[in-house]
């Protein structure tokens, strides 16, 4: 298992760093995302949105949600609800700004919450995104193991997260990049200091790849499968929920 990394390195859980740290950079969550991904993520969550509404989900759960935009471009598929969650109330509270901008308060709700404690029942989504929110988990297994529960039978799951090229060129490019500048231009706009570092350290301390994939299927998730985008600068997974899972985990 892979080693726990934390944003400030101090005697706090990893939750409460994490919450800390988006609550800081939340101003600038938005910016700094789509320039540092030189807005290739959207790109990304496009693709994994059409993965998702093959079953034309009615109920959707984006989890890591942060500011939203997972959740907002999962409107193209005309869900019921779609159920932003996550740690950060400062993320959160510039994508209920969003929806109220967006006319679409009515579908799209952001709900406060610790992944391990998921406050939903068993079966009550029809699918789950993860926009680079999974690495931020402080126990992996048992977030996985929520997700897992409050998925209904036949549902679908759709991961995106930051990962490692495989090619040793574009890995070093890659490393340059995602290790040295994007630090630099993280603190240049944020006013937290250690939260552009901390990105890359978890991003390398992540069991990415097929380890995740195990993990994944460890967890009861099948047909689980992951595909590198962007010569493989993010990881897509996907799964489903075996039709006979007729409760969590």
């Amino acid at each position: 298992m892979s080693n726990i990394v934390t944003p400030y390195n101090d005697t706090r859980s990893k939750k409460e760093q994490v919450e800390e740290m988006f609550d800081n950079i939340a101003h600038r969550y938005d910016f700094l995302n789509h320039l540092l991904s030189l807005g290739i993520d959207i790109i990304w969550r496009k693709k994994a949105v059409k993965y998702i509404g093959s079953i034309q989900p009615k109920k959707i759960l984006d989890v890591a949600s942060g500011t939203g935009d997972f959740a907002f471009e999962a409107l193209s598929l005309h869900p019921e609800k779609v159920t932003g969650f996550d740690l950060s109330e400062g993320m959160m509270k510039y994508g209920r700004e969003k929806a109220t901008k967006l006319g679409v308060s009515n579908v799209v709700e952001f709900v406060k919450g610790d992944s391990e404690k998921m406050p939903f029942a068993d079966n009550s989504f029809d699918a789950i995104t993860v926009g680079f929110g999974v690495r931020n988990f402080e126990n992996l297994e048992i977030g996985l193991k929520e997700m897992h529960r409050v998925l209904r039978s036949g549902g679908k799951v759709a991961i995106l997260e930051a990962s490692m090229p495989q090619n040793a060129i574009i890995r070093s490019v890659f490393s340059l990049y995602f290790g040295k500048i994007v630090p630099v231009i993280g603190k240049m706009f944020s006013k937290d200091a250690r939260a552009y570092d901390y990105l890359p350290e978890s991003v390398n301390a992540f069991p990415a790849g097929l380890e995740f994939v195990r993990i994944l299927e460890n967890i009861g998730f099948r047909n689980v499968k992951w595909q590198p985008l962007t010569f493989g600068a993010c990881a897509f997974y996907t799964m489903e929920k075996p039709l006979n899972s007729l409760k969590g985990t």
